[in-house]
Order: C-alpha cells, then sequence, then structure tokens
C-alpha cells in the first residue's frame, strides 16, 4: 500500500498489483518537484501498474489523465485505484474528460491514439527495468506490467520512445519523462526528440526528453 503524497487527493491510499516495482513516494515526489506547476496539463501514463503516477498528476490539477496497460490482472487494481480516488471514468467525447484507461499494450495504444490525432503536455514511461552485465542467471526484471521475461526488455524503453516520437502524440512544448535504472544508457537524440536534462536518485534515473528547437 501506497499513498497519494499530495495534492486534493493527498493520503489516499493506492494499492500495489503482485509483481510490479512500483514508483515509490520520493521517486514519484521528484518527478513533479521537477515538473513543478501542471495544473490544466494532459498526462499519459505509460506502463500504467498501479496508476501512482497518473493518480499523483490528477491530485497536483493534470486536467486530463491517460493510463496504458495491459497486464489483466494489474489492471483490476488500477481501475479500482482509479476509481477510488478519482471517481468514475469518462471516456473520450464525454462531458467531463477526468481520466481513461487504455487496456492494451504500448504499442497499440500509442498507434490508437496517434490515430486520433491526441496531444499530451506530459508523457510518463516507466518500463520493466534491464540490470545490464549481469550474468544471464542473474538478470532481473521487475517493471510495473510484471515482466520477468529478461530477452525482450533491454530495448524496450528505447523502443518506445522510438514509437513515442513516430506518433508525434507529445504536445510542441510538452516533456517525456523516463524512469530507467541508472546504467541503461539513452540516446542524446531520437529523431526530433533530445534529451536535455537527467536526475538520478539511487538506482534510478530519470531521462526527460523535448522536442529539439528548429
Amino acid at each position: 500500500m501506497m499513498k497519494v503524497t499530495t495534492g486534493k487527493f493527498k493520503g489516499r491510499n493506492i494499492c500495489m498489483p503482485k509483481g510490479i516495482r512500483p514508483t515509490q513516494g520520493k521517486a514519484r515526489k521528484a518527478i513533479f518537484d521537477i515538473l513543478g506547476d501542471i495544473a490544466g496539463l494532459s498526462f499519459l501514463e505509460l506502463f500504467a501498474g498501479s496508476g501512482a503516477v497518473g493518480i499523483e498528476a490528477a491530485s497536483r490539477g493534470a486536467q486530463e489523465v491517460v493510463f496504458v496497460e495491459n497486464n489483466s490482472n494489474v489492471l483490476k487494481v488500477l481501475s479500482s485505484n482509479a476509481a477510488g480516488i478519482l471517481g468514475t471514468e469518462y471516456l473520450p467525447g464525454g462531458r467531463q474528460v477526468a481520466y481513461y484507461i487504455l487496456a492494451q499494450s504500448v504499442e497499440s495504444a500509442l498507434a490508437r491514439l496517434g490515430r486520433e490525432k491526441k496531444k499530451f503536455d506530459l508523457i510518463f514511461l516507466d518500463p520493466p527495468y534491464y540490470i545490464p552485465k549481469a550474468p544471464r542467471s542473474e538478470t532481473q526484471v521487475a517493471g510495473h506490467s510484471g515482466s520477468t521475461a529478461a530477452g525482450n526488455s533491454e530495448p524496450l524503453l528505447k523502443k518506445t520512445l522510438q514509437t513515442l516520437e513516430g506518433y508525434a502524440i507529445l504536445a510542441p512544448n510538452g516533456l517525456i519523462i523516463a524512469q530507467h535504472f541508472k546504467k541503461e544508457n539513452l540516446p542524446d537524440s531520437l529523431g526530433v526528440l533530445s534529451l536535455f536534462r537527467q536526475y538520478r536518485y539511487a538506482q534510478t534515473l530519470l531521462s526527460l526528453y523535448r522536442k529539439k528547437e528548429l
């Protein structure tokens, strides 16, 4: 069990699905300290797991929050957390879009959002960690979706960033926040995206991307 750290839902309990690595309270607080005032902005959380980061965004005033998760067991907890804290889900086009959940793979969800020409001010992704340079039997992967398949995890973060860049769903002045293991290197540039800042918290790095200035 975790709690919302601040905002209008401060202190509310967030249930944790089994087998995932949640974004801890200190890291969540650090993310939003970096972002500052997000009131009125749109927020996309990929590999959402419990939905803790997106719920924190809503608590701090984000106007719209979209969660993407495709693990059926995790989805039950995510749906319960969102409904219990944020209230009723409103689908796009509804009278009051507070949040909605896309129960599909990240790649499929990004394709859908691209077709719908959605734009997000803030995009957060925390895929299963890949811990490099360990013997194969000791490589550990634990992520929001509960993945344990190390063979496919190393390129997942970079692949997702490339997919994000390809579908162009980041708003012109938007930010992408990628949470990953400190030894996992990311490129300085991915198409129109540019890595402009990194923050380290223990074994975790927060890497921020934005669109290159033309």
